[in-house]
């Protein structure tokens, strides 16, 4: 134990007997690390900001919107719009095994809100109950809709939180009555805020009925009997949603009369290959970063093979002088690994305490869409950590065993 804490003592006296070369040596290592995990940690900010933005859609989410379907495959120019129907959705249900869940949804922004306590301006949004099932939509108070609802074609409603709060400042919703366009509505629940600040429309919508809002507030576009604003359905599996899609495509263009295999005919959105696309961004990102990253820790690591080669060709004439009193080689290769662990250990560690320092400073600073606060990655920490410590191992062990291998005559004639 003695001896231990004596190569300890003599490795502290060597570092700062050189007190400048240390430190820059320290500081090019912890800069190294603390750079790599910053960056790293951006990048995983970024993904789980965009995973999260995603997640307030729902889990799989896919959309099909009215399009324009040519006369001539391929040509736009003979393009005609159509409209979707409820027709196309209850042919989704049954032609679409692929599909787990769908509903069709009618909106319109042209309503006005009143309660007894205010008046607001939102999108008045008619769906079925299975909508829950496909959208995330946390309840807050109350319930959602159901099939009695529906079927019995109840004026009933579901309000979004910024809804709420505009209709009922500081009052309980649910039990009381609001009007859509004087037509009267028992609040039956509200919806958690979604997203962040004003970023999310879901906040900003009220949820009847599908007949309901079919009977009272239909679509407005000529020809519109049964038609509806768009689909949102979801497929059995995320691994399924380019069959699930084909079968939609195929519903509405048999109803519609097109090749439902022209692309340019159908306006959608599929949740489930933006994210795998975005994965795809985010792999490539990630690895832009980390090697910006292990550049920087590259330098830093130099900094350590150099001080350990020169540390040693300086102490040459010592290690002949220990070798003469009688010090094994595995003594002294013992004391510089032990040199070559503390020095890159203790910096690396330096340098991952500051990264996490200014994550745990950042970590309720709003950034922009789709960004959350960069977080430390414990396995980029562990890695670039285990790496300059090899490093810094082998920059010390290598020339303290060519020294070390001398006789102690011809080490102590080294200059």
């Amino acid at each position: 134990m003695q001896s231990l804490l004596d190569i300890f003592a003599q490795i502290f006296s060597t570092l700062w007997a050189h007190k400048l070369r240390s430190f820059l040596t320290m500081f090019g290592i912890a800069w190294g690390v603390g750079s790599l995990l910053l960056l790293v940690g951006l990048g995983e900010g970024f993904r789980t900001g965009n995973k999260r933005e995603l997640s307030q859609f729902g889990e799989n989410i896919m959309f099909i919107f009215p399009g324009r379907a040519p006369a001539v495959g391929g040509n736009m120019n003979s393009a005609r719009a159509y409209l979707l129907t409820y027709q196309d959705y209850l042919d989704i249900r049954t032609k679409a095994p692929h599909v787990r869940y769908a509903t069709p949804v009618l909106t319109r922004n042209d309503v006005h809100s009143t309660s007894e306590f205010a008046t607001a301006n939102g999108e008045i949004t008619g769906v079925e109950p299975q909508y829950n099932m496909i959208r995330y939509l946390p309840l807050k108070q109350g319930r959602w809709l159901n099939w009695l609802d529906e079927q019995q074609r109840r004026n009933v409603v579901v309000l979004g939180d910024e809804m709420t709060r505009n209709l009922f400042p500081g009052r309980p919703p649910v039990g009381a009555t609001i009007t859509l366009n004087g037509i009267g509505f028992e609040v039956i629940g509200t919806v958690q805020r979604v997203g962040r600040g004003d970023e999310n429309s879901t906040n900003m919508r009220a949820y009847i009925p599908f007949q309901v809002m079919n009977t009272y507030f239909p679509n407005k576009s000529e020809n519109h009997k049964d038609a509806i604003s768009f689909i949102n359905y979801q497929p059995v599996t995320a691994e399924a949603h380019i069959l699930a899609r084909d079968e939609v495509r195929k519903v509405i263009a048999d109803n519609h009369g097109f090749n439902y295999r022209d692309d340019n005919a159908f306006e959608g959105w599929d949740t489930v290959q933006q994210a795998e696309t975005m994965g795809k961004i985010f792999s490539a990102m990630n690895t832009f970063l980390g090697t910006v990253g292990m550049v920087t820790l590259l330098l830093g690591a130099i900094g350590v093979v150099n001080i350990m080669l020169v540390a040693v060709t300086e102490r040459t004439r010592e290690i002949g002088l220990r070798k003469a009193l009688g010090a094994t080689n595995r003594s002294i290769l013992f004391q510089f690994f032990l040199e070559g662990v503390l020095l890159t250990l203790l910096s690396g560690l330096i340098g991952m305490g500051v990264a996490g320092t200014l994550m745990f400073l950042a970590r309720n600073v709003q950034g922009p869409q789709g960004f959350d606060p960069p977080r430390l990655v414990p396995f980029t920490a562990a890695l670039a950590i285990g790496m300059l410590t090899l490093v810094g191992v082998a920059a010390g062990l290598y020339p303290a065993r060519k020294a070390a291998l001398l006789q102690p005559v011809e080490a102590l004639r080294q200059e």
